[in-house]
């Protein structure tokens, strides 16, 4: 009896000693669990057309959906290096520089600028249909056959300084509700075709964050209805300030953007 008491005794230390290793173990992962959030990209991620501006040149806003996204699920650390203006090659020069093991979450949108976003929207302001037409296929063209390969380079880039991280790239909306309720400004024809490189441009982007591992948040569901021409815009037509044109709203940050990152953070 005392022996087997005594065999008894010493399983039951031995299954508590490992259930408090175990358990000490479990607890230092979770503390060591990389969650910081680094917010990259250009002028969609940084909020343009938003409102509320910091200073400097790149224009961030207080109402941009990585500063939503920081103030509802309070990250251990946040770097907001989005640029206006940025293309893929920026990112890589310019905004990388936080990124580190203990980054959990990484989010980006970069693409419009390295195909002449609004190169193109100028040239079908300004310059009428035709002119629109072939500056759209012109960026059309660059979508299909040299963007993937700038997307590959900054992915693997993130990848490489980050490896622990999340990481969403969220894409872009379509400007225009075609059949919508403006009587004036760019044809029917501009404004489809504007929609369609819109198009290519998330599909795009979906394919070559699909082949790296990373989520793609395809914010063109929450515009609809709320395109340029809906009644119910959550982005911008022509304005002034002019770099405000064709970026979203407050609303379009909060509404599309947000919880388009909160679905797949």
């Amino acid at each position: 009896m005392k022996i087997r008491r005594w065999a008894s005794t010493v399983t039951a230390v031995a299954v508590l000693g490992l259930s408090t290793i175990t358990g000490a173990t479990a607890a230092s992962a979770q503390e060591a669990a990389p969650t910081g959030y680094v917010a990259l990209g250009d002028s969609y991620s940084l909020g343009v057309g938003a409102g509320d501006y910091e200073s400097g040149d790149c224009k961030r806003s207080a109402n941009a959906y990585p500063q939503l996204w920081k103030a509802a699920n309070s990250p251990s650390s946040f770097d907001f290096t989005a640029c206006s203006g940025a293309r893929t090659g920026d990112v890589i020069s310019g905004q990388l520089g936080p990124l580190n093991d203990s980054t959990g979450l990484v989010s980006i949108s970069v693409g419009g600028n390295d195909a002449g976003f609004a190169d193109a929207m100028s040239t079908c302001v300004l310059q009428g249909e035709s002119a629109c037409l072939t500056r759209i296929q012109e960026a059309r063209d660059y979508i299909a056959n040299t963007l993937p390969g700038k997307l590959d380079t900054v992915y693997d880039a993130i990848s490489d300084k980050a490896p622990s991280a999340k990481v969403v790239v969220l894409g872009y909306p379509r400007m225009y509700k075609l059949g919508g309720s403006c009587s004036v400004g760019l044809s029917e024809k501009s404004r489809e075709a504007i929609n369609g490189a819109a198009d290519d441009l998330n599909d795009v982007t979906a394919k070559r964050a699909a082949d790296h591992g990373f989520g793609f948040g395809d914010v063109r569901p929450a515009f609809t209805g709320h395109e340029i021409c809906s009644g119910d815009e959550w982005l911008h037509s022509v304005t002034l300030p002019v770099d405000e044109s064709y970026h979203p709203t407050a609303e379009g940050q909060s509404g599309a953007y947000l919880p388009t990152l909160e679905s797949l953070a």
